[in-house]
């Protein structure tokens, strides 16, 4: 019930956080829609997030929890402390270089990964400039990756779970004092924007300073140096770039496919937001506590305790994701119409961006499942076979984002549908090729609670679905146009607690988990 608590407490505060990120996204729509000017600030805030991903939560996660583990384990606080300064200081170190030549580069890198924009040069020049105010946010969320890492390490999860709270807060106020300036949807608009980027950045990091201050366990700047620690650390580092950012690189290959269309980056970023609602609180909780908690219990030899948590985490996962899946994949346009569609966002994109969705959706529980499947990597100091398996699945959504992009043009579908469909099958390919090693080398082995709790989620989900079908049919009536917000709204709401009480209905009726199970996970979380 332990790890229960900690996928309770990153949930919980992830779940905070979206909600936030929602009405920030919901705002956003509302100023700037799926235009050009949405469309250079998506472009923007992309970027430093995909180096985020890549050189804090990929690399740094996958890398330097094991290691500062051992650490901690071996050498007591005084040897963590020393690894954990030699990283800060060399990470430091590479990322203020990175961020000096990206700056001074943009242009050129713009014109190389978003060629489409240059068809629109005020929309190329906004984008070059919105990606230069935000580039130094990678900063500032690399370091705050590494501090997560420590404290996460601790098992404390409270601040490295809260700092997306901070970034929505900071933006949303931002669309906020720039609707205040008399900016609409317009490039003043997105500096304004970009700027709310930075300052959040430099919260977020106040933030974890402070956290670890709480904690007694404090960092200061050394003079970089390339000891044994962090040799092994870039070994198993550079591997982690690709393993623990595949699913970034995936997006930001469809971001470069998509600028050819226009809105059709805008539309990916908003189907890919509502669809990565379940995966940050499933996903990421699972990440983020799965991977300490399997190093300690390497460190000690308690092998079976290793087995029962990933098997626990695949559960709780398979548990809230398949119905989520299943929801967003049957019912799109009623989410997207009462989140989305207002001010300058249209029906027009409430369809495109609801077609996208539907597709991204089926790919749901492969994310997660890499999420809960790469742990067992990692842990073991093996980054190279889920690198492997990264590349493979990037090399297949490279292509099929290509191929099917063009493909849909010429056919006259919707062109960036081929993306989602690449991304998604890219998805379950490395899903596929990591359970399929686990299950080989004996690392994850299946109990019987949990080939019992799939069969009968899978068939709850189903039950749920159809549910889910006929209740936007008979509530079709109130999402008309002329019915108003509040009425969609309320609408969207009876169609979400319907199905929400459906599949825990079913569950509860074939015994997936039991109300004494229920009653015990509700009062311990």
């Amino acid at each position: 019930m332990k790890l229960y608590r900690a996928f309770a407490t990153v949930g919980g505060l992830t779940l905070v956080s979206r909600v936030l990120g929602f009405l920030r996204d919901i705002a956003f729509a509302w100023a700037f829609g799926a235009g050009w000017v949405a469309d250079a600030f998506n472009v923007a805030f992309r970027f430093p997030n995909l180096f985020r991903r890549l050189f804090g939560e990929g690399a740094f996660n996958s890398a330097f929890i094991p290691l500062f583990a051992k650490e901690l384990e071996g050498g007591g606080r005084d040897a963590a402390r020393a690894f954990a300064e030699e990283a800060l200081s060399g990470l430091f170190a590479v990322l203020v270089a990175l961020t000096v030549v990206d700056i001074l580069t943009m242009p050129w890198i713009m014109y190389l990964l978003e060629h489409g924009f240059s068809a629109t040069p005020e929309k190329f020049d906004l984008a070059v400039l919105l990606t230069q105010i935000t580039f130094p946010y990678l900063l500032c969320m690399s370091l705050v990756a590494l501090f997560s890492g420590v404290l996460n390490t601790f098992g404390k999860f409270v601040e490295s779970s809260a700092v997306s709270i901070v970034l929505n807060l900071t933006l949303l106020a931002a669309i906020f004092i720039g609707f205040g300036l008399g900016f609409r949807n317009e490039p003043g608009g997105g500096i304004v924007q970009a700027i709310g980027v930075f300052i959040a950045g430099v919260l977020q990091l106040w933030l974890l300073i402070s956290g670890l201050r709480r904690n007694n366990f404090t960092l200061r700047l050394r003079r970089p140096r390339m000891t044994e620690g962090m040799r092994r650390l870039i070994t198993l580092g550079i591997p982690g770039v690709v393993a623990g950012g595949v699913t970034q690189l995936n997006i930001m290959i469809g971001t470069i496919i998509a600028s050819q269309e226009p809105g059709a980056v805008s539309q990916l970023y908003y189907a890919d937001r509502l669809y990565e609602l379940p995966l940050a609180i499933v996903g990421i909780a699972i990440g983020v506590v799965l991977l300490p908690d399997v190093s300690r219990q390497l460190r000690a030899g308690n092998h079976t305790g290793v087995l029962d948590s990933q098997n626990r985490s695949l559960e709780f996962a398979m548990l809230l994701t398949v119905p989520a899946a299943v929801a967003l994949a049957v019912v799109p346009i009623p989410i997207v119409k009462v989140l989305f569609e207002r001010g300058a966002f249209t029906a027009a994109d409430t369809a495109s961006t609801a077609a996208v969705l539907s597709v991204f959706a089926l790919g749901l529980p492969a994310f997660v499942m890499i999420k809960v499947f790469s742990p067992a990597y990692f842990a073991r100091e093996d980054t190279k076979t889920p690198m492997r398996y990264a590349v493979l699945s990037l090399t297949a959504n490279t292509i099929g984002s290509i191929v099917l992009f063009f493909l849909f043009r010429r056919l006259g579908y919707l062109p960036h549908l081929g993306i989602a469909v690449a991304t998604t099958l890219g998805g379950w390919l490395n899903a596929g090729l990591l359970w399929a090693t686990l299950v080989r080398r004996r690392h994850f082995v299946l109990d019987g609670r949990m080939r019992r709790a799939f069969a009968t989620i899978l068939l709850s989900s189903l039950v749920m679905g159809v549910a889910l079908l006929a209740a936007a049919h008979l509530l079709g009536v109130y999402f008309a146009p002329d019915r108003g917000f509040l009425v969609h709204a309320l609408a969207l709401a009876v169609l979400i607690a319907a199905g929400l009480a459906i599949y825990a209905l079913v569950v509860l009726a074939t015994g997936t988990i039991n109300l004494r199970q229920l009653r015990k996970l509700i009062r311990r979380s």
